[in-house]
């Protein structure tokens, strides 16, 4: 037997049809109930619909070949077999299939089979079934169709039953002789005992030679120990031919994919992580919390589904049920029997048939509900009243018993329960002790949580400030900071300032106000630099304290990289060393020691020392346990890897410092900056599925608006390379409504996204479009690490100047690049790059040129940019009559396109080819395609 395990997971609608892949469907709504969409088209699935492909063509080769599929309910087995069954069709296949009926186990005999034959009969006809029989038994059929007659035989009979099983199987192989058959039996969980008889009849009588695939589908959840499928499946599944299969819940994006299908919008990172967390990955489930807006109510129609099974269970089980739903995703034994108030032998026999049911399952020492909607559906249920004493019930316990539960979970918990219990002063001082519980365990996005819990119920409680031990403004600062730390700095500036506006302590009022700019420069919001000026304004300088060196050093650290604020990043640099060492505030040390570094690179251009002093900076943040400098080292020293070409170095010292990242809870910060930072070097290295897996996982955190921009235009470049210009596009315009402009505006930002732009006017045909995104580019002078960011930018405007014979453009793009000062060995390439092509702009064809591009790219293994200027010599020498010399770098130019996916420069390599009448082999000198440097 073949075991498919589940692998990387796909989405299909939930079990409602086989919905035909590409159509939009609708679920018409009944009475009581709200209509429910499903996605127009099916998303993913690759794993379960390959194993049931790889099924069919053994079959279709003679193999004895079943598969038994297997899910919960909604989970869409029914729209993967319809899925397959379009395809099987499609291949000329002939598909039939028949379900059981939700009777019980012992009633409708047949009903399966009884309808494949109903449909083969419509297309053949019952004289085109009896021709595929031996003569004189079309009668017997009579037994599962009355088309067919009445059987004069006795039906109580093992020979009479032996001979219908064996009549079945004759038809299905005489029918695959003309083509081959699918035969799906569904919802076999619901099954006669006579249909799971002749199923397995069927499967263990599949002969060879024969094209015959059978297929059933059931409901994981529904087979109990008792349930008579059970053993059924264990004994097929011993058999070669068999392949189980089972198809999973759907990952958070395949939930967002299956969101956008009905919706036809994608839905915000926050809707869906509620989506996903709701749903908990069941399509069927995703649909009707779409269909009914995305509420915090469940739909009636999903909750009676829901409820269904629980109120076939026996009393004292749904009392254990309601009291578990108060519990939360997962109850402890001992927690439950505590609140349950019940013995050991009653909380057992209780629990049974819940367990027995499916409705709960056993997690370890405790009970988890097998879907969260179900525990949902239960505590809904409950009437206000029961609903509270509950939660009071459950935070007593935890009061009383605090063994039960670790300290920084029992403290979130019970923070829970009181305010689910509508207690504001237990809530306030529950939620105020989670917040420094979730501070120690780095849990972010929790701690902000509970801190703007304590700020909404503030007002609730006469002495909020004694309860907790601390003021109002204290709590804000703290919410802030976990703002800030979480990533959400759009709540961190909404909490700033609400501060603000209430603060009079002069350090406090410094130190929200460079909170509130430094989130603000995260998400592109106009005055963030005013904020960290008016942080400075606020600290005391007489005597100055640790405050001003800190306000200092931000300043500082944040305008070295603006246009025109270099003197007062570097004036604001010394004050802010001298305070810092006057007070011994090393960490403030260590920030101007990372932004030195920069300062000196730009200034001398020795990397080395540059690295050494990062290396420093990280050493002692590490000794001193300063996550945050220690991680804008890390940071600072892959980006200047890159910045020199070391591309390898720059992925490999980017990724080391993510994992930490996520361990000190700047996963949204500080982890999917250097998640780009990993990104740009495998861009450089031709690693482009590599970049963008990184890429989308960076971008699944929800990063501030800054750094997704980033994400987003080294993602739209890699489309544009490879011809997707619908997706370059997208992701251009996204960039471009999240980078900064105005004081804060700087070239890593801004000029990437304009050359995305014109990237993308070039592959449409538009060259003077192209130039026109580029006009930022040549307006903007001065700004730091122009070069770096430029150059690219003024190559494609070089390219867009050709295509248009503009002398003009050309002019103003070669006076834009007149005087740029190239820092290292990859900007150098792009100064050799620029000339070539503003060569070729201007009519001449340097071949000289171009070979000294090539050979700038082939030393930093960058392979698109090589390929590129190999394509560009290979013009240069076809031009001066030297078609071998064309050949040979053409070839090599093809092999590198092939190797990345480069679409259109394959397409240009190939008609240059045919106008130089040069014949391209796989490889130069008819050596294989090369890989991307670094592509295993």
């Amino acid at each position: 037997m073949r075991d498919a395990r589940p692998g990387p997971r796909g989405a299909l609608s939930g079990d409602a049809g086989a919905a035909t892949a590409g159509a939009s469907t609708a679920t018409a709504p009944t009475a009581g109930t709200s209509a429910r969409t499903t996605s127009p088209v099916l998303i993913g699935r690759a794993r379960e619909s390959a194993e049931l492909d790889a099924a069919l063509r053994a079959a279709r080769a003679g193999t004895p070949s079943a598969v038994l599929l297997g899910g919960e309910a909604g989970v869409g087995k029914t729209r993967l077999v319809g899925a397959f069954g379009e395809r099987a069709r499609a291949a000329g296949a002939r598909f039939l299939v028949g379900g059981c009926l939700e009777l019980g186990t012992e009633s409708l005999p047949f009903a399966p089979f009884t309808a494949a034959l109903r449909g083969l009969v419509r297309d053949i006809g019952v004289d085109g079934v009896r021709a595929l029989l031996p003569p004189g038994t079309g009668d017997e059929l009579g037994r599962l169709l009355p088309d067919f007659g009445e059987s004069d035989g006795d039906a109580s009979t093992g020979e009479a039953r032996a001979r219908l099983f064996e009549l079945v199987l004759t038809l299905l192989e005489r029918l695959a002789a003309a083509r081959p058959v699918v035969l799906v039996v569904e919802d076999a969980h619901w099954a006669d005992r006579s249909t799971r008889d002749l199923l397995v009849f069927l499967v263990r009588n599949l002969g060879e030679g024969v094209p015959l695939l059978v297929a059933a589908t059931y409901r994981t959840e529904a087979l109990d120990r008792s349930h008579p499928l059970r053993p059924l499946l264990t004994e097929l599944g011993r058999l070669d031919h068999v392949r189980r299969v089972e198809v999973e819940r759907l990952g958070r994006d395949e939930v967002g994919e299956l969101a956008r299908g009905i919706s036809g919008t994608a839905p915000a990172t926050r809707d869906l992580d509620g989506l996903f967390a709701r749903s908990e990955g069941n399509p069927l489930f995703v649909e009707a919390l779409v269909g009914s807006g995305g509420g915090p109510d469940l739909p009636e129609s999903l909750r009676d589904l829901l409820l269904g099974a629980v109120q076939r269970l026996p009393d004292d089980t749904q009392e254990i049920l309601r009291v578990a739903a108060g519990g939360g995703a997962r109850v402890d034994h001992e927690l439950l029997a505590a609140v349950a108030g019940l013995d050991e032998r009653a909380l057992t026999r209780g629990l049974r048939p819940a367990v027995a049911s499916n409705t709960l399952v056993v997690d370890g020492d405790g009970y988890a509900f097998r879907h969260a909607l179900i525990r949902e559906a239960v505590h809904d249920d409950l009437l206000p009243g029961e609903r509270a004493r509950l939660h009071v019930r459950y935070a007593e316990v935890l009061e009383e018993r605090p063994a039960l539960m670790p300290a920084r979970q029992r403290m979130l918990t019970l923070a829970h329960h009181w305010h689910e219990a509508r207690d504001p002063v237990r809530a306030l001082t529950a939620a105020w002790r989670a917040v420094g519980e979730t501070r120690k365990a780095l849990a972010h996005a929790e701690g902000l949580r509970m801190a703007e819990r304590v700020l909404e119920l503030w007002d609730r409680v006469p002495d909020a400030a004694d309860r907790v031990g601390a003021p109002r403004s204290e709590v804000m600062e703290q919410a802030v900071l976990l703002a800030d730390l979480a990533g959400e700095a759009e709540t961190g500036v909404r909490l700033a300032t609400a501060a603000l506006a209430a603060e009079d302590d002069l350090d406090r009022t410094a130190r929200l106000y460079e909170r509130r700019g430094l989130m603000g420069l995260r998400i592109g919001r106009d005055g963030a630099l005013d904020d960290l000026r008016a942080a400075v304004r606020a600290a005391p300088a007489d005597p100055p304290g640790p405050t001003r060196a800190r306000v200092l050093a931000t300043l500082a650290h944040k305008t070295v990289a603006l246009h025109g604020t270099q003197e007062e990043s570097r004036a604001a640099a010394q004050e802010a060393r001298a305070v810092a060492r006057a007070v011994g505030d090393v960490h403030v040390e260590l920030e101007l020691d990372l932004r030195a570094a920069w300062e000196d690179l730009l200034r001398e251009g020795d990397l080395d020392a540059s690295l050494g002093l990062l290396d420093r900076v990280a050493q002692r943040a590490w000794e001193i346990g300063a996550f945050e400098p220690m991680l804008s080292a890390v940071s600072s020293r892959s980006d200047l890897l890159e910045t020199y070409g070391r591309h390898r170095d720059a992925a490999e010292e980017a990724a080391r410092g993510i994992a930490p990242a996520e361990r000190y809870g700047v996963a949204r910060t500080a982890g999917v900056f250097l998640a780009f930072n990993a990104a740009e070097p495998l861009f450089s290295l031709g690693r482009w599925d590599e970049a963008i897996e990184v890429i989308d996982r960076a971008l699944a955190k929800d990063p501030p608006s800054v750094v997704r921009g980033c994400l987003e235009f080294l993602a739209g470049t890699i489309a544009a390379a490879r011809g997707d210009l619908a997706a370059a596009a997208e992701h251009a315009a996204a960039a471009r409504g999240l980078i900064v402009y105005g004081d804060a505006r700087r070239a890593q930002d801004l000029f990437p996204v304009c050359r995305l732009d014109a990237l993308v006017a070039l592959g449409r045909g538009q060259p003077a479009r192209a130039l026109d995104a580029l006009r930022p580019v040549l307006a903007e002078r001065g700004l730091p690490e122009d070069s770096r960011y430029a150059l690219p930018a003024l190559v494609t405007a070089a390219t867009a100047c050709a295509e248009l014979r503009d002398a003009q453009a050309l002019a103003a793009v070669r006076d834009r690049a007149a005087g740029i000062r190239t820092l290292g060995p990859v900007q150098e390439a792009y100064r050799l790059t620029f000339a070539a092509e503003a060569a070729r702009a201007g009519g001449d064809l340097d071949r000289r040129a171009w070979e000294a591009a090539v050979a700038a790219w082939e030393a930093l293994e960058q392979p698109y940019s090589a390929a590129l200027a190999l394509t560009r010599a290979a013009e240069a020498a076809a031009a001066a009559g030297d078609r071998d010399g064309a050949a040979g770098r053409l070839r090599r130019a093809a092999s590198l396109a092939d190797a990345l996916g480069a679409v259109p420069l394959r397409g240009e390599i190939d008609r240059l080819a045919r106008r130089a009448r040069v014949t391209l082999g796989t490889g130069p000198d008819g050596a294989g395609a090369a890989e991307p440097s670094g592509a295993a």
